[in-house]
């Protein structure tokens, strides 16, 4: 899929926009894809001569991914700003280097209303970098 359908599903924008592209998007799950660069604002000091994409920025990647996967579900006929709501079981299991392909797999666990639950894996070469499990929720515009 193109930056024009990511942007159209997700109200991110650079240099916080965390998705390169939408390998796969089904009604429950979304595989996406994100390579980050040495000069990223969030890697340049993290960590001078060993750089690492820090971990919450992972995690950010997998809200992103599962904020498209939920954007083209009605609340109430209301849409809004995805926002998270809960991050629970995070785990780190191994680091990831600028330059490295990052796979993201997302899957919609459960809907109730208003709020969605979800589960994330990321990875890099099919091994697993992070996990986590998040809800999210839409803010509406109108009332911020």
């Amino acid at each position: 899929m193109s930056d024009l359908t990511i942007e159209s599903l997700l109200p991110h924008r650079p240099p916080m926009l965390l998705v390169d592209e939408i390998v796969e998007k089904t009604e429950k799950t979304i595989h996406c894809r994100k390579v980050f660069a040495e000069h990223d604002f969030f890697v340049q000091g993290h960590f001078p001569n060993f750089p690492l994409v820090p971990g919450v920025i992972l995690c950010e990647c997998a809200l992103q991914a599962g904020a498209m996967l939920v954007s083209s579900l009605s609340i109430n006929g209301v849409k809004g700003v995805p926002v998270v709501t809960r991050l629970d079981a995070v785990k780190f299991k191994r680091m990831v280097r600028p330059g490295e392909v990052v796979d993201i797999h997302v899957t919609l666990s459960d809907a109730l209303s208003n709020a969605f639950f979800m589960t994330a894996r990321v990875t890099v070469d099919g091994k697993m970098a992070t996990r986590l499990e998040f809800a999210c929720t839409f803010a509406n515009v109108s009332e911020i």
